[in-house]
This record gives C-alpha cells, sequence and structure tokens, in this order.
C-alpha cells in the first residue's frame, strides 16, 4: 500500500510541469524596450504609410484641378467660336434641275457678281478654278443599292408610298424646307426625349422625300454615336467609322454615299453618312473643335440645302448638348403614349432660347390620346 502510495506521488510530480524561472529584473526591463520599440516602430512605418497616401491624394487632387481647368479653357474657346457668327457658303444653281422658287431665294440674293477683269491684265487660272465644283464633288460620292423590300420591313413608308402615312412625311418636308429657306438655316438635328420614339424612322423617311424635291440636295449623317442604326434601316453593310470622318482621318467622298439606281423613284441628291462603331466618349468628340471643322468644310464643299443630323435622346447622355453649337434648329419626335410634357419641357429647357425648336413630331400616335401632347 505504500509503495503504491510513492508511485502515485511520483507520478503526479512526472505530470505537473514546473513553475517558469522567475527572469532577472534586467531581463525583464529588456524585453519591455524591445516590445516598446517595436510599438514605435510599427507606429512609425503607419505613419509614414499615411504621408504616402494623403502626398499622393494631393497630387492626385492637383491633376484634376489642373485637367479641370484645362477643360474649361478649351469649352470656354468652343463657346466662343460656337457664338461667333458661322459664315454661310454661297450656294450656286445646280446645273443638275432648276431649283425651286420657295427653297432659299435669300441665298441666291446673296450671290455677288464677278467682279470685272481690267483690260490691261493677262487672263489666267483664277483660284476658284482650281477648287473643286460641287457638283463634281457630289458626283464623286459613291452609292449603294436600294433594296425596296428591306425598306418596306424597315417601316419606310416614303419609298413604296403604298402607306397613306406617307403624306404626313410629305407634309413635313415642306413645312420644314420652307422653314430654313425663311431664315436662312441649313442644319437640322433630330431627336427625341427618350428611346423609342422614332427619331431615326422619322429621318429616315423625311429623308427619302426630301430626295424627291426637285433641286434641292439634302444630307443625313447618323450622329447617334453612342447607337448606330440608320445603316441597319437602309440596308448598308460595313458604312466605316463616323468617328473617322469626324476627326478628319479619311474625306467626306470617301465615307458619304449617296443613292443609286432604285425602283422605288427617289432622287440621287441625297447623301447619307452612315456609321458601324460605337464611340465610348461621343460627347467629347461631338463638342471637338475638329468635328466643328468638319461640318463646316462637308457644308463648304457639297453645298446641300439640308443637312440632318440623326442624333441620340435628348435627356440620355449630354451628346445633344454638345452639339448644339452646330445646328440651327431640332425636330423633336415624341412617341404617342411614351413620351410625356414633363420630359417635352425638359428637352426644351436643355435646349434654350438659342437652339430653336422647328416642330414636333408625333409618332405611333394610334390609339394615343392627343390632347395630352397639347399644351
Amino acid at each position: 500500500m505504500v509503495e503504491r502510495r510513492k508511485f502515485q506521488r511520483r507520478k503526479r510530480a512526472e505530470e505537473t510541469p514546473e513553475d517558469p524561472p522567475i527572469l532577472p529584473l534586467e531581463r525583464r526591463e529588456e524585453r519591455l524596450a524591445r516590445r516598446q520599440a517595436d510599438r514605435e516602430a510599427e507606429e512609425a512605418r503607419a505613419q509614414q504609410i499615411r504621408t504616402e497616401q494623403i502626398r499622393a491624394e494631393q497630387a492626385r487632387a492637383d491633376q484634376h484641378r489642373a485637367e479641370m481647368e484645362t477643360a474649361r479653357r478649351q469649352l470656354a474657346a468652343t463657346r466662343a467660336r460656337a457664338t461667333a457668327p458661322r459664315p454661310k457658303p454661297e450656294r450656286p444653281e445646280h446645273s443638275a434641275a432648276p431649283r425651286a422658287e420657295t427653297v432659299r431665294p435669300a441665298r441666291v440674293q446673296k450671290t455677288a457678281a464677278p467682279a470685272p477683269m481690267p483690260e490691261d491684265s493677262v487672263p489666267g487660272p483664277s483660284p476658284r478654278t482650281s477648287a473643286p465644283r460641287p457638283g463634281a464633288l457630289w458626283d464623286r460620292l459613291p452609292v449603294f443599292e436600294i433594296d425596296s423590300g428591306h425598306l418596306d420591313r424597315n417601316r419606310i413608308i416614303t419609298a413604296s408610298r403604298e402607306d397613306p402615312a406617307h403624306a404626313a412625311f410629305d407634309v413635313l418636308r415642306t413645312r420644314l424646307t420652307q422653314a430654313l429657306a425663311e431664315n436662312g438655316w441649313t442644319r437640322v438635328g433630330i431627336t427625341s426625349p427618350s428611346k423609342g420614339c422614332g427619331k431615326t424612322f422619322t429621318a429616315a423617311n423625311l429623308a427619302i422625300s426630301l430626295s424627291r424635291q426637285e433641286g434641292l440636295r439634302a444630307l443625313l449623317m447618323d450622329l447617334d454615336l453612342r447607337n448606330p442604326s440608320l445603316h441597319k434601316v437602309m440596308g448598308v453593310r460595313a458604312p466605316g467609322a463616323m468617328g473617322a470622318l469626324l476627326r478628319g482621318v479619311v474625306s467626306p467622298e470617301a465615307h458619304l454615299m449617296r443613292m443609286g439606281e432604285n425602283h422605288i423613284h427617289a432622287g440621287h441628291n441625297i447623301a447619307f453618312g452612315f456609321n458601324e462603331v460605337v464611340e465610348p466618349y461621343a460627347a467629347e468628340l461631338l463638342n471637338a473643335p475638329a468635328t466643328a471643322e468638319v461640318i463646316t468644310a462637308i457644308e463648304a464643299q457639297l453645298k446641300p440645302d439640308v443637312m440632318l443630323f440623326d442624333l441620340p435622346p435628348a435627356l440620355y447622355y449630354d451628346d445633344v448638348l454638345a452639339f448644339r453649337p452646330q445646328i440651327d434648329g431640332v425636330l423633336m419626335v415624341v412617341g404617342g403614349g411614351l413620351t410625356t410634357e414633363r420630359e417635352i419641357r425638359e428637352v426644351e429647357r436643355r435646349l434654350g432660347t438659342e437652339t430653336p425648336l422647328l416642330g414636333m413630331v408625333l409618332n405611333k400616335a394610334e390609339g394615343t390620346n392627343l390632347k395630352k401632347y397639347q399644351y
């Protein structure tokens, strides 16, 4: 029994851990000093990281202020150029067909007579003879084929003219050309408050109707750079990038296209500027000085009587506001049962008083309460 107790005490003694030795005072102070040094080093590293972050944020803020200042200067310069009176190119009579008297009578009266040549001067080529004639440049534009079946499937009702609603576009054409001629305007933007209202449908049908106007030359450009669709409606494949034209990379005669021979009795004095490439920075491109120069050069070279621009919805992004200095007026397409009076007023507010609203086109009006759009 005694041996058993001794064995148990010995076993418990082996299992019980020994108490940690008591460190001398010098070693404990050394350990505390190391811990304090580690904490101070960690705090110093954290402080250095915070300082570097503050400096990086300050540098980014300075860069952002510099970029904003540069952008404000460029915007001020662009607005100064936009508010300056834009010279309107003189428009000689087209030799292809006589011009109607209601189209731009003021422009014809402004055409200056050539100065008489002195008798002792030697005849020679004048600077005007070396410049390309508008008619010749227009004739050099490539043509695309017209598929009347494709146009019917895409609701281009002015092509076959079987739908009685095509007469509404003829009325719109006549009123629009008269308004432009009375004011000496050329450029018309076509937009809508929101998507789905049918602005591209309206632009394409109006262009076909304009092509049948005797002695009138028209141009329709797809400037809905975020969602280009005009080439699909007209049945044109791989038309190229509108951005390349607006940046001056390609010439107008290399990008613009005219309608070729067709069975819908559409005239050849209508040209199109198609697009198949989406521009992620559409507003910046439309507001660029190079774009304004290209539009002015196209107007001076081709001398169209009407320039139509298929623009994106006015309440989406700021593309229409960016391009506003380049247009004389706006046609707004509203969707029956889709567009509200509040949206119409918001578009008018954004356009301001400097850009006149030439008219509103009510589309998809079947079964719609028309009083909703009267104000």
